[in-house]
């Protein structure tokens, strides 16, 4: 490959990651200036309810609970799953990005949600919901449905609430599942959870 080869594809990477934010920002600004009174209280108690993981801690206390050997397998691989994305999110990935948070229009700062201090990039709430989902349905697969709609719904409360960009909540998306699914492999192998 050339030099000028090399400049053209820089060139046009350049262009695509543009476009890609422009998208980002017009998405997120279309969530935010439209009025939503009806699914502002909904979607702020959601966001709140995420924090810390409480909700997956919550759900897993339930299943240790109510659902038996199943259910506390299901549970312990939930926890660990909400633990190692939470690491991976905030001590590695977070810091290399350090993306800033939206700025806020008055609009959606009346949904009442506080602005987090730590990066944008990515959903450390979205990743740990959808990690939580994919380590719980190898046990309880007839909840993939409720986990995954639960799961979505907290990444979409956080672009509601302004505290996340649409690509924060895509990317927390994708670590989530990654890592959710190697603690579920990984502890359907391996240790006192292992399936052998």
């Amino acid at each position: 490959m050339t030099t000028v080869d090399r400049a053209r594809q820089s060139d046009v990477i350049r262009r695509l990651m543009g476009e890609a934010d422009s998208l980002d920002h017009a998405v997120y600004d279309a969530i935010a200036n439209t009025p939503t009174p009806t699914l502002d209280v909904p979607t702020r108690w959601l966001s709140k309810a995420a924090n810390y993981s409480v909700l997956s801690i919550c759900i897993a206390g339930a299943l240790a609970t109510l659902g038996g050997h199943r259910g506390r397998h299901a549970a312990v691989r939930g926890v660990t799953a909400v633990g190692a994305t939470s690491i991976v999110a905030n001590v590695i990935v977070k810091p290399v990005f350090a993306r800033r948070r939206p700025r806020r229009s008055k609009a959606i700062s009346s949904r009442g949600t506080r602005m987090p201090t730590s990066g944008s990039f990515p959903s450390g709430h979205t990743a740990s919901a959808f990690a939580f989902a994919a380590a719980v349905t190898v046990d309880l697969p007839r909840l993939a449905l409720p986990l995954y709609a639960l799961a979505t719904a907290v990444g979409y409360s956080r672009v509601h609430t302004g505290v996340h960009y649409p690509s924060d909540v895509m990317a927390g998306t994708v670590l989530g599942l990654t890592v959710g699914t190697v603690v579920r492999q990984t502890t359907q192998f391996v240790g006192p959870l292992s399936h052998r």
